[in-house]
């Protein structure tokens, strides 16, 4: 039963067929019911007619004999004030219903003079010749020549001037109400189920025509995925519905997907690359240490030795960032910070508020941020750099300013990429691996900050961070 309706389009259908057949249910409940109440109505109204004709006729003086009791061929009885039948049908046989069971009439004599200013069992009072109100409706049966059928009994009193109160019981059959109601439950017991094989299948089809780009989709992002080829797209149904919103939307999350490979695949070869060159110098200058002792260069095999190092180490950091390492939730003071990441620099000048500039996040790689912009003004700097600490409203800013050559407006978000170095800095012992840079704004956007340069006003490079500075300054305003 699962697979049977593990489809959408099959659930759709089933969902949509139980909807339908419980309003159908509901509504044909409430047509029987309504169809029902009128008939018995109108039995209702017939039986009370045929009862005030009888009743007229006793108003006025009618005798017993004379009394029109077999109209229709309707049963009809006349009871007096002690219960006793003195009028019925000629053709009544058996009746139920009406409180009187007897079906031959025993006519009194004449009533007793107590009962002249008697009221009727409605509680009526009722003045010789007049007629009662209050009508009393009740459902049974009865046998005419033979027929036995359900009846509606209305029950009429009538005050004579002779005989005292009688009440007229007279029916009206419910045949025709039964047949009704039969009738319309078989036409709903045929129609219904039709009807839902209609809605189901219109159902099954609309659902169908709906969901085929849907199995399109997926039928691409089969083949998609397995070619591996990133470059292929989802078919977009011309409908503007949420189905070509998923497909645009699909198509989006691939672009975004195979550029993230194309630039992992890129970053992986630039990282071969970088590696390559301090691994084979360190192996051609320990193989010629191997051969000619004298001839080993040990300064610059430390130096490609520290330069892997810290490439290893850039990597490694790249790559946590990548995996969405969160950084610690610490309070760092950004100033101390400063100046503990200029000390021992020649030419770097630490300037700020007065006070505390405190940010939250990881003290270490927040270090790293500042140390990766250090090194970058010292290589590009003529003389001086200086470093300035403070509150820009509720942001902590850092600037770091050069006196060198800046950096033009068209490469000032490439230098931010990984591996990019201007051409100046393309030697190995002054441009570094051109991770820097990309580290400081990768690191700077997981702390919910930025990284900007624009022009320093002493005509060199500056680099602002600007990062959400902690709740409780208290040296802030100090």
């Amino acid at each position: 039963m699962s697979r049977l309706f593990a489809s959408v389009r099959a659930r759709a259908t089933l969902a949509a067929t139980l909807v339908v057949a419980v309003a159908l249910v509901a509504a044909g409940t409430a047509v029987l019911l309504s169809l029902r109440s009128n008939l018995l109505g109108e039995a209702g109204t017939q039986a009370e007619r045929s009862a005030r004709e009888v009743a007229t006729e006793l108003a006025v003086g009618t005798r017993y004999a004379d009394l029109s009791l077999d109209v229709d061929d309707r049963p009809v009885q006349v009871v007096d004030d002690d219960g006793v039948l003195v009028a019925a049908s000629e053709d009544l046989q058996r009746i139920s219903g009406t409180g009187v069971d007897a079906v031959k009439p025993r006519p009194a004599a004449s009533p007793s003079g107590e009962d002249d200013d008697a009221d009727d069992d409605s509680g009526e009072s009722l003045e010789p010749g007049e007629i009662g109100g209050r009508i009393t409706v009740s459902d049974g049966s009865a046998t005419v020549d033979g027929d036995t059928e359900d009846y509606r009994f209305a029950a009429v009193p009538v005050k004579t001037d002779d005989r005292g109160t009688l009440t007229v019981y007279a029916g009206a059959p419910l045949s025709a109400e039964h047949g009704a109601v039969n009738t319309a439950l078989t036409v709903m017991l045929i129609g219904f189920p039709l009807l839902l094989a209609v809605v189901a299948w219109v159902t099954w089809l609309v659902t169908r025509r709906a969901l085929r780009p849907v199995e399109g989709i997926r039928r691409e992002m089969a083949a998609i995925t397995a070619s591996e080829d990133l470059a292929r797209r989802v078919p977009v149904p011309g409908t503007h519905d949420e189905v070509a919103r998923l497909a645009t939307t699909t198509n989006e999350t691939l672009a975004a997907l195979e550029s993230s490979v194309e630039r992992q695949r890129g970053f992986v070869a630039d990282a071969s690359h970088e590696l390559r060159s301090p691994i084979a110098s360190l192996r051609t200058q320990l193989e010629v240490a191997a051969a000619h002792p004298e001839l080993l260069d040990l300064d610059g095999a430390v130096a490609d030795t520290v330069r892997l190092q810290r490439l290893a180490a850039d990597l490694l950091l790249l790559a946590r960032l990548d995996a969405g390492e969160r950084p610690a939730d610490a309070r760092v003071d950004l100033a101390a910070l400063a100046r503990e990441a200029a000390e021992g620099r020649a030419g770097v000048r630490v300037r700020g508020d007065e006070g505390v500039v405190s940010v939250a996040g990881s003290r270490g790689q927040l270090r790293r941020v500042l140390a990766n912009l250090l090194d970058n003004a010292e290589r590009h700097a003529r003389s001086a750099v200086e470093v300035s600490v403070r509150w820009d409203g509720d942001t902590a800013l850092v600037a770091v300013a050069d006196d060198g050559e800046g950096v033009p407006a068209a490469d000032r978000e490439r230098i931010f990429e990984r591996f990019v170095r201007l051409d100046d800095a393309r030697s190995r012992d002054d441009g570094g691996a051109g991770l820097g840079l990309a580290i400081a704004r990768d690191v700077a956007m997981r702390h919910g900050g930025t990284l900007t340069v624009h022009d320093a006003p002493a005509g060199g490079a500056l680099f602002e961070l600007r990062l959400p500075g902690a709740r409780d300054r208290t040296a802030r305003d100090g």
